[in-house]
């Protein structure tokens, strides 16, 4: 399967490293730095790879090279343009996370991709961690009984240096805050494992300890359910001196769950009333990752070229990554208008917070 790569920056290596577990043909790599693409092959051992075609316009590589399969890793803001043009050639689609900067943006990709008959998967890949999908287990075969409350703790650290290395990072157009960059995996397990109707959110977002940028490094809520669930959520990236952790927490009146490890990796809490044979490993499961990326990139892939050729929808479709980015723009609403917010949310983007945090 021919596949191309848009965006060479820091979560680049992850996507060429399951594109190589899953032996796709790497047709073409396009960024508008050079350089970038240089430093990315060179790393994976792919420099000296002639048959990999070099791009600096991403529309030019598309009609040229014509892949069946794109991965977009560029900075946030520009995900949607990309996904649009790419679904209108017919070309399949993975996008980081976010899909999009705002719900216009996110419902036409979701929109557009059935229209057209184009597979497109959100980026989330800590779905496929083997502790979650041990979760999401017990979850489908109604373990917990009725589910009364959840939270996701995103506390972790990004310095000026981590910023310093793109100028796109921090800003309501390109990027957004600690929720919509860092928290926005854990923020899609939430609402997965709790249920996708959200009736209101209530937010509160800061920005503490990162005075040059235009974003919030603290974002806090409380989300209520349609099925009577209610959850929290923490994200921050102010944890002083090094990440710290991403947990998610689970209750139902027949199960407690609490997911732990630096990205969603670990089993802290199994407890379940109906105890089975694989619950006693469970307890201890730990799943070793060289990052807070975790290991879910190459499932990730292997999943959409599966959905791809026995024309199905991903397990992590459009709609998930719309539904992830709704939740994180509902709360950036919330703080804006100082009250709830009612989902679903159809006319709010990132830049509607535009000078939210000017003194």
């Amino acid at each position: 399967m021919k596949y191309a790569l848009i965006g060479c920056g820091r979560i680049a290596v992850n996507h060429v490293k399951a594109v190589q577990n899953n032996s796709l043909e790497f047709a073409a790599v396009c960024d508008v730095v050079p350089e970038h693409m240089e430093k990315l092959l060179s790393g994976s051992g792919l420099s000296a790879d002639t048959s990999i075609a070099r791009y600096t316009d991403y529309k030019k590589m598309i009609r040229e090279i014509r892949p069946e399969l794109v991965g977009i890793a560029t900075e946030s803001g520009i995900h949607a343009e990309i996904a649009l043009f790419c679904i209108d050639h017919g070309v399949n689609c993975i996008i980081e996370k976010p899909i999009a900067m705002c719900m216009e943006d996110a419902d036409e990709i979701v929109r557009r991709c059935e229209e057209k008959g184009v597979k497109v998967s959100a980026c989330h890949q800590n779905r496929f961690n083997v502790a979650v999908q041990e979760t999401r287990r017990a979850l489908e075969a109604g373990r917990f009984g009725k589910l009364s409350h959840g939270s996701i703790h995103v506390r972790w650290n990004r310095n000026r240096g981590y910023y310093e290395q793109a100028s796109w990072r921090g800003k309501w157009a390109s990027d957004g805050g600690a929720l919509m960059n860092q928290c926005i995996h854990g923020i899609d397990l939430l609402r997965w494992m709790l249920g996708d109707g959200i009736e209101e959110v209530y937010g509160v977002t800061r920005q503490q300890f990162h005075p040059w940028l235009e974003a919030e490094d603290l974002g806090m809520a409380v989300v209520k359910f349609k099925n009577g669930a209610v959850a929290t959520i923490e994200g921050t990236t102010n944890v002083y001196p090094r990440n710290l952790e991403e947990t998610l927490y689970l209750f139902g009146e027949n199960g407690t769950v609490k997911i732990g490890g630096t990205s969603t990796n670990n089993i802290d809490v199994w407890e379940f009333a109906d105890e089975t044979e694989q619950d006693s490993s469970n307890r201890h499961l730990q799943e070793a990752t060289s990052n807070v990326y975790g290991n879910g990139h190459t499932s990730l892939y292997a999943d959409m070229i599966d959905a791809i050729r026995t024309d199905r929808k991903p397990y992590v479709d459009a709609a998930a990554g719309r539904n992830a980015l709704e939740l994180v723009l509902a709360i950036y609403k919330s703080q804006k208008k100082g009250m709830p917010v009612k989902l679903p949310l159809t006319d709010f983007g990132s830049t509607d917070m535009t000078g939210e945090f000017d003194v």
